[in-house]
């Protein structure tokens, strides 16, 4: 897949007002929007394999990495490597976030059970 039609691609509902489209992908760099409803959560947690960058692309998130606690907004970034615990809370109704993730995460290529 040399190139990502937004227009094409459809979202996949994850459940609790969050839904994610992915981008591309190699074997070693996973590329996924992530769009969020307001209050949506995304529940703290780490990686045992990945290392992740998250990209707000739209609204605004306050963000916990490794304890410590920020608003992000649009052009902002937080980095979880690795073991980092990491979580969201959208503040605004269609927040996105761009994650980025490597090596890829294989799991979201599986068929939704």
């Amino acid at each position: 897949m040399n190139f990502f039609d937004a227009h094409a691609s459809q979202w996949t509902e994850l459940g609790e007002g969050i839904r994610r489209k992915i981008v591309g992908h190699t074997p070693s760099l996973m590329s996924v929007l992530v769009q969020f409803d307001k209050g949506a959560v995304g529940t703290p947690h780490a990686h045992a394999e990945h290392d992740q960058i998250a990209y707000v692309v739209a609204g605004s998130f306050e963000v916990l990495v490794q304890g410590e606690k920020r608003i992000l907004g649009p052009g902002d970034a937080f980095v979880a490597p690795q073991g980092c615990p990491h979580g969201v809370v959208a503040l605004e109704s269609h927040s996105m976030l761009l994650d980025q993730f490597s090596p890829c995460r294989d799991d979201f290529l599986l068929p939704a059970a």
